[in-house]
């Protein structure tokens, strides 16, 4: 069976989101009496600048259609990475929602942690928290946006380099904490922990995107674009596709690892068609880029 990706535009970010996921099958074998973690991005923040991560208005509407299903709990779990989660929550409102919304919160970036063995990558072992295990449904809930050294950063990075728990390794994790391997080989220990952690869900939010540079400090602009699927590498593949990447190494090096469908040609695209979306982001992205020269 064909991985099915839903691409959907509106102004409206729930809209958007509601439609995406709407477009999906079976998703309620994911929600129903089951511990939901969405992790959105949480990379950097400050008062000044909330560009690089996840809104939250974004977090409050993947909150808002889970709970028309029956899920035992919901988590938002947070590991940010240059600097401390619940402040950035707190720059970003994700917070106040969590509390508007009833819901739980959990920083997987803090102690305890338990060393867990990854069969992948040039990373053999990874410390994390081991609270992540006790997720039934893993949403990742990426940005739209490049990365300066991994290519693209969606749904598949969103994860691979937040569980590692940064109080262990370093805020932001270079390893001067304790040594580590993952830049040796990123692609590769991004796969790793995919393979290790999967996602259930991936979605990807153009609220804002960002072109230029990456992940922080690029030019953003609202694309009213949502991608999304039960498929990260999948998601991530049309997510590429659209911010210019034919290809990207780790994306096809999961794919090969058979985690997931890396070509285009073999997804089944509801929604938008592919071509159009392409159209539609390089429109609002040209734009962006002319208001800032």
């Amino acid at each position: 069976m064909r991985s099915r990706v839903a691409i959907t535009h509106n102004q409206d970010i729930e809209r958007a989101i509601f439609n995406s996921l709407n477009l999906l099958l079976n998703l309620s074998e994911l929600f129903d009496d089951k511990h939901v973690a969405i992790k959105p991005n949480d990379t950097w923040a400050t008062r000044d600048d909330l560009t690089a991560c996840t809104q939250a208005d974004t977090v409050k509407a993947v909150i808002r259609y889970i709970k028309h299903y029956n899920p035992k709990k919901i988590t938002i779990s947070g590991g940010a990475g240059a600097g401390d989660t619940f402040e950035i929550f707190n720059y970003l409102g994700i917070n106040k929602v969590i509390q508007d919304e009833g819901i739980a919160f959990f920083d997987h970036n803090k102690p305890p942690f338990e060393s867990v063995n990854l069969e992948y990558g040039p990373q053999k072992e990874i410390m994390v928290n081991p609270e992540i295990f006790h997720y039934d449904t893993v949403i990742s809930l990426a940005q739209h946006k490049v990365h300066s050294t991994a290519g693209v950063s969606l749904t598949m990075k969103n994860i691979a380099m937040s569980y590692p728990g940064a109080d262990y390794y370093g805020h932001p994790r270079t390893g001067q904490t304790h040594p580590h391997n993952f830049f040796k080989d990123l692609p590769g220990f991004i796969v790793g922990m995919c393979q290790k952690f999967p996602i259930h869900l991936g979605i990807i939010v153009g609220h804002p995107a960002m072109i230029g540079i990456g992940p922080v400090g690029g030019t953003t602009f609202e694309s009213e674009l949502v991608i999304a699927s039960r498929d990260c590498i999948a998601a991530d593949c049309v997510g590429a596709r659209l911010l210019g990447f034919d290809e990207v190494a780790y994306i096809k090096e999961a794919e090969r690892m058979g985690l997931g469908s890396a070509n285009i040609n073999d997804l089944e695209i509801v929604g938008m068609p592919v071509l159009d979306a392409i159209s539609f982001f390089n429109e609002k992205a040209n734009n962006a880029e002319r208001r800032a020269a």
